[in-house]
Formats: C-alpha cells, structure tokens, sequence
C-alpha cells in the first residue's frame, strides 16, 4: 500500500509502507531531510490532522527550548497579576 503525503515543502512523495520488526515504517525523502534539518538520533513528532493526512515536525532541542525560555524572561503583561489560589485550584 502505498500511501501520499503532502508536505510543507510544496512537494508530494510517494513512499511505501514497511514492516520493521513488530511495527510499520516509511523511510524520509532526503529532500524531506532536509528541509527539516533532521540527522540520525533526533526526535520528530507526527501530527495527524485527519483520516488521510499527517505532519511531521521536528521537535525542538533542549537547547532550542532554553534559548525560548531565557528571551521570554521577565516578560509579562503589565497588568498581569499571580493568583495563587486560581494556579493551585484543583479542577
């Protein structure tokens, strides 16, 4: 079975489905590889949007998330005030 998926890079590949060990696999265009900048080791995350049609992200670096962190510091809304017991209600 051979299944189609449409990607941001405004190509569409085909790929088939293989059976590797207990699972099933596609293998990435290189094209695909690269335009994700993906090496081997790196994690990824599949998204699927509907029935037929998926996404695959690559998922960001710890170093990646850190560097978000550090320029999102210290800045909050100025009107923007901490309610302890709202952040602790059990719901």
């Amino acid at each position: 079975m051979i299944y189609r998926i449409k990607m941001y890079i405004k190509e569409v590949f085909s790929m088939r489905v293989t059976k590797w060990g207990n699972s099933l696999a596609i293998r990435l265009p290189r094209s695909v590889v690269r335009a994700l900048e993906l090496n081997e080791g790196d994690d990824i995350e599949v998204v699927v949007s509907n029935a037929r049609i998926f996404e695959v992200k690559k998922k960001p670096g710890k170093d990646d998330i850190l560097s978000c962190l550090r320029r999102f510091r210290g800045k909050l809304p100025a009107d923007f005030k901490f309610d302890r017991e709202e952040a602790n209600a059990r719901r």
